[in-house]
């Protein structure tokens, strides 16, 4: 535990209470980067500006909404700072004013995992602002279409509550561009809309379909009674149910997607029924004709069934499913389309230009202008889901998780190029929805899951991968109830913090390994509620729907002891959580009384400082209940008590972690971002830094890192937390107060990195070339195809009660007590209210310039060049504001993989100082010749002798000469 630092400036009483900074206001001085990965998200709403250009917008799941200028090269997100929440269901751009944005908040294609949002969203510069429209508890909204006449006339299909009943649910109507709103139809507290389709030919005729829908911890059902197809011919005041008309399916209904042709009286619809197909209408919806039965358009309907008509073509419609489908025969037919992602959500053809679309699928979005014969890349778009995060012990240390619909991913947390490049990335075995675990003694070694029990262990130095699954056993199509072993879609797997030989798997039994996985031994009995009634299959009456996502009564969270060998804890999705003393020779069930049955245990985290402590975070929002649930023992288990103190009611907390040096300091990731307290969870704080409203899945303490897992922007890293794990309140309620900077590594630098307030600072790597600039104050990172590196430095952090406007400075000194280098408030040093951060780069002043501009580079007063680094070893830094000064001291390490001695690095710089003093010399020097030169012009314009004038000449040309030996004075 690092101890509070003594500093007679920083007394309690300093500063009166009334005017002392809340926490959470003070946190705001911390900045956090993204890493990566640059590869897409899923993506359920998509749209294209109606001018015929390259604007297109996509809205993630988890990340926002985001737009592109340059048809999908480049995407910048638009919504930071201004959403409450990140997932996003629907987008639409009035067809009339391409200025002119509708958002729908929530994704209604309902994964297990999803996110809810809080309403309607509204921009009409392009999305440069925006104002929130209300409509918060419908939750998930499928679709937003705009009049194309009228950009006021707004409807929004609002599907409701994924896990439970609500009111707030059907098709809603705005005619003042949604400052107030009608619904138009609703069916009941069970049932909400999910599809919306204008007529082309006539907006005033609409097509919308109602779903009814559930999702629990354990099932999703997809149909019911409540489903159905509806038509309005007076701009959605009066409504009639087409569901029966003659054509369409008799038995029970389940999605339906609905898509109005260009053509008067043409409508198409594909459901899902047990005859379910692809069915056209010339009659506006009066009877139908069966389409195309082809399995593979109502592939898992719930997820997909969405059908989009060519707004041209009335022969050519699409259907999206896992795979993308065209028809151009009027749904008779279907071939697959190309795309470079699989699972298709959305698609917005442009009514001018048919061959201008762009689609969204869940690898994010994608633009064509040429119909679909080819699309732009995904790898430009920071919106990765990550389920979960772990570091290796490699330096640079690497960043492992797995990201929904892709693959698992080894990320460095810095990079020797400008940006952490996608280049630097690759796969570690297992799949998109897997724990990963990498041996502490051997990085290269990584052992990682994914759905259905599935485990891998892979070598990165052959990269290949080895199948060490516990139970080989394929269990796809079949429910939890009949299989051996029930494996969570994404299950626990965990080394020992003491034996990296041992290995734990869990299903609803915990298994163990000591051969790398060749063989598992049982080490529990069944810990879960094994409630047979939750084990049957999922997906409803109509579409069997069982791929282990609805796997129930599994075990979802494990942790050994970091303190204590063989202190097991375990929790379970249905709500138990269990301790072993005995390495899990027995088990007791410690199940938190207050947290109620069928609660998910997201993480459980056993103390580091004392093995009695433990904590949870725990989910029930899949039981249509959003409160946070955090959890703490400090008697082994017998009893717990909630602490969720500080954190908003309908926050739900995905997990915590406790800090491995300060005790009692905590961080903990919910359904919007993120949360720190320094008592052990007493209160809480919001750490908003610049980290976008995200969903944070889980999140790890690495050295003075903390590495997070969002799912929707990817990883991020909140660099230098020292200052957190130094009685941070207390520090901060008084007068000034310098923190002690952490211990520094330091890494390869490029030479080019300056001392100054600690940018936000993004990179793009065009054509090979690395482009690198800093965004404003307070504001998220535009990040294109590359992750931000870390501060190439020393980052000092220091708290002032106030704006402080005349003189501060801050000295860095060796260990002998030389001065280093300085700096003040003319050179970079902020003086803001608040917490302040300044970054030294570890140099030494370069060499002293000389006038003028000579050669590629301007060279001018102050650095010409940058100075040597420093050698590694103990510095002090001194905070001096108003003649009142504090001092640290702090340690610069050189790299770790790096074979220099210390007298290697000492005699390196000592021969790199000489170097610069020679140069400062040299600049010298030139300066002086280029005095003399200009006192001998003026010589030579006195008109003075010809034998003088050849005097001067000739020293003129000698001191030319000189002066190109020391310069190129040719280069420009």
């Amino acid at each position: 535990m690092i101890r509070p630092i003594t500093d007679p400036s920083a007394s309690p009483l300093a500063v009166p209470r009334h005017r002392r900074q809340s926490p959470d206001s003070l946190l705001d001085g911390f900045r956090a980067r993204q890493i990566g990965p640059f590869r897409g998200g899923r993506v359920v709403a998509v749209a294209g500006s109606p001018m015929g250009d390259e604007v297109f917008y996509f809205g993630s799941t988890g990340g926002g909404v985001w737009k592109t200028t340059d048809a999908g090269l480049y995407w910048q997100n638009i919504s930071d700072g201004f959403f409450k929440r990140a997932s996003v269901g629907a987008i639409a751009v009035a067809p009339s004013d391409p200025n002119l944005l509708y958002v729908g908040m929530g994704e209604a294609c309902l994964r297990g995992n999803t996110s809810h949002g809080d309403g309607v969203y509204r921009s009409t510069d392009g999305g440069r602002t925006w104002r929130h429209l209300g409509l918060a508890e419908t939750h998930h909204i499928a679709r937003i279409r705009v009049d194309p006449r009228d950009p006021d006339l707004v409807y929004v299909a609002a599907l409701g509550h994924a896990h439970g009943p609500n009111a707030e649910r059907g098709l809603y109507r705005s005619r003042n561009g949604g400052s107030s709103w009608q619904r138009v139809l609703f069916r009941d507290e069970h049932t909400g809309a999910v599809d919306l389709s204008l007529d082309p030919t006539n907006p005033r005729i609409l097509y919308c379909s109602l779903y009814q829908v559930r999702r629990t911890p354990w099932n999703m059902t997809s149909g019911g009674p409540g489903s159905g197809l509806f038509r309005s011919e007076d701009g959605g005041t009066t409504w009639t149910e087409i569901t029966r008309t003659q054509g369409l399916p008799r038995g029970v209904l389940g999605r339906i997607g609905v898509a109005a042709a260009p053509r008067a009286g043409r409508v198409y619809a594909i459901v899902e029924a047990e005859d379910g197909a692809v069915f056209r209408s010339e009659d506006a919806g009066r009877t139908w004709t069966r389409q195309s039965e082809q399995r593979a358009l109502r592939t898992r309907p719930w997820y997909y069934h969405h059908i989009f008509a060519d707004p041209r073509d009335a022969e050519t419609i699409w259907v999206l499913s896992d795979s993308c489908w065209r028809s151009i025969d009027g749904g008779a037919t279907f071939a697959s389309v190309a795309l470079p992602h699989g699972d298709h959500h959305d698609l917005w053809i442009d009514p001018q230009n048919v061959r201008r679309m762009i689609a969204g699928n869940d690898g994010g979005a994608t633009v064509t202008a040429n119909g679909g014969e080819s699309w732009t890349p995904q790898e430009t778009q920071p919106t990765a889901e990550i389920y979960h995060v772990t570091t290796d012990m490699s330096v640079p240390y690497r960043v492992l998780g797995a990201q929904q619909d892709n693959s698992t991913i080894s990320i460095p947390s810095r990079s020797a190029l400008a940006g952490i490049h996608q280049s630097e990335t690759y796969a570690v075995g297992g799949g998109e929805s897997g724990f990963v675990a990498a041996r502490p003694d051997d990085p290269a070694m990584v052992y990682a899951g994914t759905n259905r029990g599935q485990v891998t262990q892979y070598d990165h130095r052959s990269g290949q991968a080895r199948s060490v699954d516990v139970w080989p056993e394929e269990s796809i199509g079949v429910a939890a109830e009949s299989v051996r072993h029930r494996f969570r879609w994404s299950f626990p797997i965990v080394l020992s913090p003491h034996d990296p030989d041992l290995l734990y798997v869990c299903a609803n039994v915990v298994f163990c390994s000591r051969d790398r996985g060749s063989s598992w031994k049982p080490i529990s009995p069944d810990l879960t509620r094994d409630d047979q009634t939750k084990l049957g299959p999922s997906g409803g009456a109509i579409t069997k729907d069982n791929v282990s996502t609805e796997f129930y009564c599994a075990i979802s969270a494990f942790a050994e002891s970091p303190r204590t060998p063989g202190l097991l804890w375990v929790g379970s999705d249905d709500g138990r959580v269990h301790r072993s003393a005995d390495a899990g020779r027995s088990w007791q069930d410690v199940t938190p009384r207050s947290m109620g049955p069928w609660t998910l245990i997201s993480v459980i985290e056993p103390s580091r400082h004392d093995p009695a402590t433990a904590y949870i975070a725990a989910t029930r929002y899949q039981l249509d209940d959003l409160r946070p649930y955090l959890f703490k023992t400090t008697d082994h288990g017998r009893t717990w008590t909630a602490v969720t103190r500080g954190i908003a009611k309908d926050d739900s907390t995905r997990v915590v972690r406790e800090d491995p040096v300060a005790r009692g300091l905590l961080y903990a990731g919910t359904e919007t971002g993120l949360y720190v307290s320094f008592d052990g969870g007493t209160q809480w704080h919001r750490l908003r830094t610049n980290l976008p409203v995200v969903p944070i899945h889980d999140l790890t303490v690495k050295d003075d890192d903390l590495v997070l897992a969002t799912h929707g922007r990817g990883f991020w890293i909140l660099d230098a937390i020292g200052a957190l794990r130094q009685d941070f309140l207390r520090a901060t309620r008084g007068g000034q107060h310098l923190f002690l900077p952490g211990t520094t590594v330091r890494f390869r630098s490029d030479g080019k990195s300056t001392a100054g307030p600690s940018p936000v600072r993004s990179y793009r790597l065009s054509r090979g070339k690395a482009l690198a600039w800093a965004s404003g104050p307070g504001s998220t990172e535009v990040l294109l195809d590359a992750g931000t590196n870390p501060d190439d430095g020393v980052v000092v952090r220091y708290y002032l009660p106030e704006q402080h406007r005349g003189r501060i400075s801050l000295t860095f000194l060796d260990a002998q007590g030389c001065i280093v280098r300085k700096f003040d408030d003319l050179t970079g040093v902020p003086g803001q209210r608040g917490v302040n951060s300044f970054v030294w780069n570890m140099r030494f002043p370069g060499a002293a310039a000389f006038s003028g501009e000579q050669g590629g580079a301007p060279v001018g007063p102050g650095q010409p060049t940058v100075g040597p680094l420093v050698a590694p070893g103990s510095f002090v830094v001194r905070l001096n504001i108003g003649g009142t000064a504090v001092s640290r001291r702090f340690e610069i390490r050189g790299d770790p993989r790096s074979t220099a001695t210390a007298a290697d690095f000492e005699e390196q710089l000592q021969l790199l100082l000489r170097l610069r003093d020679a140069l400062s010399e040299a600049h010298g020097a030139i300066d002086a010749i280029r005095s003399l030169l200009g006192r001998l012009d003026t010589l030579a314009a006195e008109g003075s002798s010809a034998s003088r004038r050849r005097r001067v000449a000739a020293l003129h040309l000698r001191l030319k000469e000189i002066e190109g030996e020391l310069i190129q004075v040719e280069a420009r």
